[in-house]
């Protein structure tokens, strides 16, 4: 008996090993909780945009999912300020899908289903504004900009917008229908290159699978690049610089001012939020200088 129980478990380590090739650069790219079990296996058992504390908890945040990258410092942050509340539930996807979320009530992921609404939500101001009726108080709390995401070296040698028109160049790009920043992106493109551009690349080169649209481009696009499957990814700065900070092999292309755009950061707490004095207190956190340093930290404006 006990030989095939070693048997079995050197099986499952063999396979875990081969299912594991092919995904050293997969998320989470954060430091997950502490716990008695960690059973995360890249490219299988993997939800890097769900943190904390799923049960019972005493705050729960929606995130705009490009700020991924903050979370960690910024509920560590909140926890010391707040001792009172220690149980917290956040998500980081796509604020579309988030606004979904919270206008269903639900959201199921692989086999979870998840019923919590949010006590905070934050996303850009356009979609802020457009729920205005969800929130009894909204926050200014943050800024970016767009830039391009290209692989170590730069291969294609791509300097600006109107290279992702390029025939041989391979695009990895934010779908509008589901991610704010798509829409943003498309604009930046009919700056620079007008209507033939955006053409090129949201039409003919979709068309071709020369443009590839993401459904969570923060994950997806620093992955495509990282794996060789684009050549290029427009993203938010702080994404593009997030990537290089931890050491990823990409590089970081600015766009010129006259052809960016500058997204507005907003949080909003929940009419109906389930626990309204953390929600206020998370709110009063994120415009503090404290919270405005992790975000610098990371390649956010917050002036």
């Amino acid at each position: 008996m006990k030989t095939t129980f070693f048997f079995m478990a050197s099986i499952l380590t063999l396979h875990l090993a081969k299912a594991q090739q092919g995904h050293h650069y997969d998320p989470p790219w954060n430091t997950p909780p502490e716990s008695s079990v960690q059973f995360t296996v890249p490219g299988i058992n993997n939800a890097p945009d769900l943190y904390g504390d799923v049960e019972n908890p005493q705050l729960v945040v929606f995130f705009a999912g490009n700020q991924f990258m903050c979370i960690d410092e910024l509920l560590s942050g909140f926890k010391e300020k707040h001792p009172e509340y220690q149980r917290i539930f956040a998500e980081t996807l796509p604020p579309g899908i988030l606004a979904k979320q919270i206008e269903g009530g639900s959201l199921t992921m692989g086999n979870l289903r998840i019923t919590h609404q949010p006590d905070v939500y934050t996303a850009g101001k356009n979609r802020i504004t457009e729920m205005a009726s969800y929130f009894d108080r909204t926050e200014v709390y943050a800024y970016n900009k767009l830039a391009l995401m290209v692989p170590k070296k730069n291969p294609k040698k791509i300097k600006a917008l109107k290279d992702l028109g390029k025939k041989d160049i391979r695009v990895s790009m934010p779908n509008p229908a589901w991610e704010g920043i798509g829409r943003q992106i498309e604009a930046a493109y009919k700056k620079a290159g007008g209507e033939t551009l955006y053409e090129t690349i949201m039409q003919t080169k979709v068309k071709n699978n020369r443009t590839y649209l993401t459904r969570i481009h923060h994950r997806e696009s620093p992955l495509r690049i990282l794996y060789g499957q684009s050549d290029v990814a427009p993203v938010w700065y702080s994404e593009a610089y997030y990537q290089k900070m931890i050491g990823h092999p990409v590089e970081l292309i600015p766009i010129a001012d006259e052809q960016n755009i500058r997204a507005t950061y907003m949080a909003g707490k929940l009419k109906q939020a389930p626990h309204p004095r953390a929600a206020a207190d998370f709110i009063d956190y994120l415009a503090s200088d404290e919270a405005k340093a992790i975000y610098k930290k990371y390649g956010f404006e917050t002036d």
